[in-house]
Parts: C-alpha cells; structure tokens; sequence
C-alpha cells in the first residue's frame, strides 16, 4: 500500500510510474488523495471541539467552585452540544477513513526507475543467460510421456482422489521430488537463512497484508466457514511473521526460507503448454523472504538472484533471467526478476522462480516497522523468491536427462536421491 504523503507530495511522478504497470484508474489518485484531505479536515474539526470540551470542564469547574450556577450550567449546554457534534463527525471520520483504506488497497505498487515500459511477457529483459542447451537422442519424449513410462507420477489417480492438477508421486519420483526440497533448503541454510515450518493455511488479515487480498482473491482456495486461505505461496505465512512488528534495526536482515506445499485456483489458466507438471494446483516450493532496511534492500536482491542462479548451476540447467516489464508484474511488486529454464524435449523455457522486492509496499500494509539505535522509526522493505519452485524443475530435469538407458540425475542431487539414474 502506497504513503498517502507521498502520493500527496508526488503525484505527478505517482502517476507516470503507475503509467508503466499499465494502470489505468488514474481517478483513484484523485479520489484518494479528495478522500485524505476530507479526512483531515474532519480530524481537525474534531480534535478542535475537543480542545474546546476541555477547555469549557475546566470553566465549568471554577464556575460552580465560585457559586456561578448559572454560567456554569450554560457552559454545560455547550458542552453537551459539543458532545453531539463529535459523536457524528466520528461517525463520519471512520466511515470517510474506511473508503480512503479501500480506495488506496487499489492502487498497485510503484515500479521501480529500472523497470521497463510493455504490456506483456514478450516484452520483458533478457538480462542473462547460461548453460548449454541439451541435445536430445531422436526418440525423447516430452515429461509426461517420461512420467508414464518410469512410473513416476499419477495424474489420474490425483484426479481421482481430488481433481485435476493434485497429481500423486510415486516412487523414485517421490524420492526425486523430496531430494529436491532438501537441497534447496539445505542451499538456503547455507546461505544464512533461518528454516521454518509454516501453517498451510491464514487468515484474512495475512492474506491482506502481503496484497493477494483483495487482488488475487480469485486465486486462492478458500476454506469458507473458517474464513480461512490456503496458501499460494510460502512468502503470505513468513511475511506474516511480521505483521504489526517493530523489528530493531541490528538484527537486519532477517533471512527466512521455507518448504511448503503450494495451492492456486489457476482459473482460466488450461489449455495450450500446461500440460503434464508445467501448471499444477497444488504444487511444492521452497521460499525465501527477506525483511531488509530500505538502504540495503536492492542489494540484498542482487544477492537472491545470485543465490537462485547458483541453485540452477548445481543442478545443470540452462536458464535465463528477465527483468519483467511493468505489464508483467505483479501487484505488488517493485521490481521482479523471473528464472526460466530451457525444457528440452517441449522446446520452451519454463519459470521457475520470481526473486521481488516490494520496499514497504507490504511492509505499509501489515504495519512492518524498524527501529534504529536512535529510536527512529520507519517502514521495512520485504523481498522474496521461489528457491525453488518444484513441478518445472522436475520437468526440465527429467527432459534434459533422459538417455537411452534412462534418466541421468545430477551429481547436486545423487546423495540425497540415493540414486543416479532412473531405469
């Protein structure tokens, strides 16, 4: 959520920047910022009867003291007017500061300087790009074809049980798939990351704090007479860590990382190049979120998307990163780089991870604050990425791998496997 001041102090740049993200509601800055100033003439309005409330208990007070009844009682008339005029400006301040907090939950995030002008996918940055692409035997087959042929995962039995996009792993794919959650949590301890087990499910208000409410609503699986979400990511639970926290200033940055599994509505979103692992409903990740002071925090980017890059070395895979255009970002993203890896057997590049800073975009939201030696207080700056995200890893490894003899798991991944190939 944006700072109202600085909306107030910068709209014209609010404005050009929020042109970048696409957004077209330029009204709500009006209406914000029409609604902010109501607000505070309502305020002042009311803090002013009540200063002269006080004012006229104390007279009142010395009147009845000195005898004067009758001045005294005619101060208390007033009084009892002041009392009525505050009960119904207080009326119309909370419901004035009720649609100010609703119209200001629909303006997105601002992009930050770097974030290039587009509208779509296609007009993101290629910023880099590594690995050599694989060179399949004549009769590879895309995943799914490897799934059923290995005896890997079960589509149908997912179907079955659930519904389509819960698929069950079996075998050495279950054994693949938990290798790979240990190694990237072990990767992220390494790094100075603090592990924790998150609930898979949270409230409205965690779920409003790091904005998939109201924005992605849609999205989420809902567990109805528990007024309750099922987690897209691990980042709402670990962010949430932090809601209405004042953290000092020494301790930052906090690194936390998390497995968990993953549950998105994916509404409207079958159809061409989803097939197999590459769009899931339920699907595992692990998590890394930051909490950062403001002056460290595009740093501390640069070091995430380092250590994502290393992830995808050790696994040996070709991949790319692009920097997302203002039409391809998320809501509440300031500046949002994508992994993708090369899927050789489909011919296409697959994301696999979302490293973002949000500066205090979320951190405003669920009232994240830092407290410096000198007990200063200002907003936090959050960060966080997929590190990483499950099904198109195992996808891209299982295409890139397959040989004639079977399907090669790298040398990253054999101890925790137990195993190097699958036949």
């Amino acid at each position: 959520m944006l700072l109202i001041p600085y909306i107030r102090a910068n709209k014209e740049e609010v404005l050009v920047r929020l042109a970048i993200k696409n957004f077209k509601q330029t009204e709500l800055i009006d209406e914000v910022l029409d609604l902010d100033e109501k607000r505070r003439s309502l305020q002042q309005e009311q803090d002013d009867l009540l200063a002269e409330a006080n004012t006229l208990a104390k007279e009142i007070g010395l009147l009845f003291k000195e005898g004067k009844t009758a001045a005294a009682q005619a101060l208390k008339e007033r009084n009892s007017q002041i009392k009525e005029q505050t009960k119904a400006l207080s009326a119309q301040l909370n419901e004035t500061k009720q649609l100010l907090q609703e119209k200001l939950v629909e303006i997105p995030n601002l992009p930050h300087e770097s974030v290039p002008p587009g509208k779509q996918a296609s007009d993101n940055i290629n910023e880099h790009q590594e690995g050599e692409m694989p060179q399949l035997f004549p009769d590879a087959v895309p995943h799914w074809d490897l799934i059923s042929k290995f005896d890997l995962i079960d589509f149908d039995l997912g179907n079955k049980v659930t519904g389509a996009g819960f698929p069950f792993y079996k075998g050495k794919g279950a054994r693949l798939q938990r290798a790979l959650i240990n190694f990237f949590l072990d990767e992220a301890v390494k790094a100075g990351f603090q592990e924790v087990q998150p609930p898979l499910m949270v409230n409205e208000d965690s779920a409003y704090g790091t904005g998939q409410l109201p924005d992605k609503e849609g999205q989420m699986y809902t567990i109805g007479a528990d007024k309750l979400y099922m987690i897209p990511t691990a980042e709402v639970p670990i962010t949430n860590m932090f809601r209405d926290v004042i953290v000092q200033e020494k301790t930052l940055p906090l690194k936390i990382t998390a497995y968990s599994s993953c549950f998105r509505r994916e509404a409207g979103s079958w159809g061409k190049h989803v097939r197999g692992l590459n769009r899931l409903h339920q699907f595992d990740k692990v998590e890394i979120v930051q909490i950062a002071h403001p002056d460290q925090s595009y740093q501390l980017l640069e070091e995430m998307k380092a250590h994502v890059a290393g992830l995808l070395r050790k696994l040996e895979l070709p991949f790319r990163i692009l920097k997302l255009c203002g039409g391809d970002m998320s809501f509440t993203s300031a500046l949002t780089y994508d992994f993708e890896v090369f899927s050789a057997a489909q011919e296409m590049w697959l994301e696999v991870s979302s490293v973002s800073n949000f500066e205090s975009f979320q951190a405003n939201r669920m009232k994240l604050r830092i407290k410096d030696a000198n007990g200063q207080i200002q907003l936090a700056h959050t960060l966080n990425g997929s590190a990483l995200a499950l099904p198109r890893i195992v996808a891209a490894l299982l295409e890139n791998n397959q040989t004639k003899d079977g399907i090669k798991i790298p040398k990253a991944l054999q101890d925790y496997t137990g195993f190097a190939l699958i036949n």
